[in-house]
């Protein structure tokens, strides 16, 4: 038998490439490309502060700024940048699919991150005195509005150690409002619609207050803006 030359090795291994690819592409079948739709495309943008960033009472400008400008633009630039890795890999057939996992695990932490900020930052701004009809609707569910507070603050210092959520909440399979504990961004209950929301990871609290997670609390509460509560109420059936 003669011995193949380094030609003929070379035009029989591209005509059996070619073959593999023709058995595993099957003729007119076109490659897959980077789906287009909204959920794929969209480009999120940061939502501005609905408040100057030193008009705040026991939280400094420096905080505020440090964290509106580094957390939370900074989940929003990272939701945008997986949402393109995702249409990326919707167009690889080849890539295993606990890599496509992690990128949409990636999507819910960053998307959950950016919800819970818009609506921290959203719910302060004000002066901490809620209104005879909100103390009303907390009371028809916790018995008095101070055992409502109680709880919420109660809850923070359970967090106390610098990572989650604290999220009064209505909850419509229950009927009720109530305040949930968040360990994450990927965290809370379904179907339920936040009202109230106080972030308790330490880039919140520890430039002004270090580890003394109580006094951000007091600070955060003499801001609520409860204009912005009382709206979120009016949204619910509580």
């Amino acid at each position: 038998m003669s011995t193949l030359s380094r030609r003929d090795a070379l035009q029989m291994a591209a005509a059996g490439a070619a073959l593999a690819a023709t058995v595993a592409s099957p003729a007119g079948a076109a490659a897959p490309s980077a789906p287009t739709g909204n959920s794929f495309t969209a480009v999120r943008e940061p939502t501005p502060l609905p408040f100057k960033p030193d008009a705040l009472k026991g939280l400094s400008e420096k905080l505020i700024k440090s964290h509106w400008e580094n957390n939370y633009v900074g989940a929003v630039k990272a939701l945008n940048v997986v949402r393109g890795k995702l249409a990326q890999a919707m167009a690889d057939p080849d890539l295993p699919a606990y890599l496509y996992g992690g990128l949409k695990r990636e999507q819910l932490m960053r998307s959950g991150s950016v919800v819970y900020h818009d609506l921290y930052f959203g719910n302060l701004g004000g002066n901490g005195q809620a209104d005879a009809a909100t103390r009303t609707q907390l009371s028809k569910h916790f018995g008095t509005f101070d055992a409502w507070e109680s709880e919420f603050r109660r809850v923070g210092n359970a967090l106390a150690g610098g990572t989650g959520w604290v999220v009064l909440a209505w909850n419509p399979a229950l009927k009720t409002l109530e305040n949930n504990w968040l360990l994450d961004h990927t965290n809370g209950v379904t179907g339920s619609t936040p009202i109230l929301v106080m972030d308790l990871y330490e880039h919140a609290f520890h430039m002004d207050y270090g580890s003394a997670a109580a006094k951000y609390i007091d600070a955060f509460m003499a801001n609520v803006n409860w204009e912005t509560v009382a709206a979120r109420l009016k949204t619910v059936a509580a």
